[in-house]
């Protein structure tokens, strides 16, 4: 019988990916609609104006990072020493839990901005742990030969539910405020479900060493393999400064022109919001057929550099279709460096530390997005939405070009292969 050649023959990978699936759709319409309602209740019940709605939507990325900060070394090390599966399952059920408070606290009318703050600050707190949980399980279900390729249909995954439910959070919530919500619970307990039915497989034995030690190993081996460090903190950096997605409420309600082909504000908010996924699926459809292989280094940078500028492009334009254009354009670009980035650190790094370091990357994704959301909001407030997303493209290919000179490794990277690893010495 000849050995399996595509990452989907193999069962528990088809539960992990659906799991991602359906948690980033529920997720994601979650993560929109509580955009759009804290920016809706600052400017309607708060009595804000534009900018200090605006800067609300940054203090709601800053409490989703906060707990994401302080639990990701206790997550590295649980996804280290635990059944990763129960770890991922355990966070998909608390995002439930917020997504049937949410729907209550809309259906019974006290929906407030604190109440938005503490169920985000939550959110924060399951994705920590499900994201580093379900990435470590992954080289250990398909071969080392397969990863860029399940890496690129995971993408797929991730992607296309993020197309899916923004836009469905953007319809069901102009329909009433409590049914993406209620969409959400249902699609989590799904998630549930799916995650548990992967089939036991045991945790690395090497996590024996008490955890502050583990937590500090695994910094310290990100710290001292450059090349993982220069790919962590380049997507942390340039997505810090090129986040365009927080100001997109204060760009549906207040900068594009309203009413356009119909759309009502959260319709035209749930459409841009999928614009980045769109332009990410489709890149990510293409990797799952023909992986990037040669010259990775080079295009993870130009792929970031890409990105900024479509970033900048759309905090200067003024017309819908456009914005939405260079949504996908900046999506379809984070893909590529999505790609490569998760492939060279999954390959770069031992499977005993997987976890830790996966956890690594996402508090920078993390840092990235959410701390991205508070520096748009900061910059909006000052130099308003159009201005902030486009200083922050700028900045976006500033730090690509400035990473490019600190870390000529990444440029030098030919392929996946693991990058100047010193074999003999632990951290």
């Amino acid at each position: 019988m000849s050995s399996p050649s595509h990452p989907l023959q193999f069962r528990d990978y088809r539960l992990i990916w659906l799991a991602r699936f359906i948690n980033t759709a529920a997720t994601s319409a979650m993560v929109v609609v509580i955009g759009a309602q804290t920016y809706r209740l600052a400017r309607s019940d708060y009595g804000m104006n534009e900018a200090e709605a605006s800067f609300m939507i940054g203090v709601l990325g800053l409490v989703q990072f906060v707990p994401f900060m302080l639990l990701t070394p206790l997550a590295g090390v649980l996804a280290d020493r635990m059944d990763r599966r129960y770890v991922a399952a355990a966070a998909c059920a608390l995002d439930v839990v917020i997504a049937v408070l949410l729907a209550l606290a809309n259906t019974r009318q006290f929906l407030t901005l604190p109440l938005l703050f503490t169920m985000a600050a939550a959110y924060g707190s399951a994705r920590v742990f499900i994201g580093p949980a379900i990435s470590a399980i992954t080289p250990n279900v398909v071969p080392p030969k397969l990863l860029p390729k399940a890496v690129a249909i995971s993408s797929v995954a991730w992607q296309g539910a993020a197309v899916l439910g923004p836009a469905v959070g953007g319809f069901l919530l102009a329909r009433d405020d409590a049914l993406p919500y209620e969409f959400s619970a249902l699609m989590l307990a799904l998630g549930v479900a799916s995650l548990l039915a992967i089939r036991h497989r045991a945790p690395p034995a090497a996590a024996k060493e008490p955890p502050l030690k583990l937590m500090t190993d695994g910094a310290k081996f990100v710290w001292r393999e450059r090349f993982l460090l220069g790919c962590v903190t380049l997507d942390l950096f340039a997505v810090l400064l090129g986040g365009a997605t927080a100001m997109l409420p204060a760009f549906a309600y207040d900068v594009l022109p309203r009413g356009t082909f119909g759309l009502s504000p959260e319709e035209m908010l749930g459409i841009m919001r999928a614009g980045p996924a769109l332009g990410s699926v489709l890149v990510a459809i293409y990797l799952g057929i023909r992986p990037i292989s040669h010259n990775v280094g080079a295009k993870m940078l130009w792929a970031v550099a890409i990105y900024g500028l479509a970033t900048l492009a759309f905090g200067l334009s003024g017309n819908f279709l456009l914005s939405v254009g260079m949504l996908a354009l900046l999506g379809a670009a984070d893909s590529v460096s999505v790609f490569v980035r998760n492939t060279l650190v999954q390959l770069n790094t031992p499977d005993d530390k997987r976890g830790r370091v996966s956890s690594i990357s996402g508090l920078a994704i993390s840092a990235s997005n959410e701390l991205g959301e508070m520096q748009s909001g900061l910059a909006a407030a000052i130099l308003g939405p159009v201005g902030a997303v486009a200083l922050g493209g700028a900045g976006a290919i500033l730090v690509t070009a400035i990473w490019t000179v600190l870390f000529p490794e990444l440029k030098r990277a030919k392929s996946f292969a693991p990058q100047y690893r010193n074999q003999e010495q632990g951290p």
